[in-house]
């Protein structure tokens, strides 16, 4: 059972509280939520921390521990905090064709950071993904749920001087 120490009312605002409450409330199996619920909450506070995860569980029903193995199953669901933009740069086949080692290569340096790592100020988190689905258009990388594709350096730049830029 869940400790009662994860307090819905100091972890999330009112109104979300109450929104995922009734979000839960109208189906059938409330399981089926889990990857909501740990999204809203990982919205709110930047990433699932161990009281998220407890919360989650609490919130659905489930064992912590049913919790935090769908967490490091998905790769959106930060277990750890990251910086206030998330570049996902993709690292299929199609990319690593089209340039992706020269473009992670440029942007680790751009960045000064290494593959799973945050820049220093807090802002930008690089990852890799597996596969975005833009093989079409690769290589590409995913910021903030935004696609990007057809990456060149320059494009890279423009991308990255506008997360800086982000107050």
């Amino acid at each position: 059972m869940v400790t009662q120490d994860v307090k819905l009312t100091e972890m999330l605002p009112k109104k979300m509280r109450m929104e995922l409450e009734k979000k839960i409330r109208s189906v059938e199996h409330p399981r089926e939520l889990v990857v909501d619920v740990m999204q809203a909450i990982q919205s709110e506070i930047g990433y699932l921390s161990d009281d998220g995860v407890k919360l989650t569980a609490q919130l659905l029903g489930m064992h912590p521990m049913e919790v935090e193995e769908l967490s490091t199953f998905y790769n959106y669901i930060y277990r750890e905090p990251v910086g206030r933009h998330v570049i996902h740069i993709c690292d299929s086949l199609m990319c690593q064709i089209d340039g992706y080692p020269s473009l992670k290569n440029y942007l680790c340096r751009k960045l000064d950071i290494e593959l799973g790592q945050t820049t220093s100020d807090g802002k930008i988190t690089l990852l890799p993904a597996c596969c975005l689905g833009y093989c079409d258009r690769a290589p590409a990388m995913l910021v903030d749920g935004k696609v990007h594709g057809n990456l060149t350096f320059e494009k890279l730049d423009q991308v990255i001087e506008t997360l800086k830029d982000d107050a």
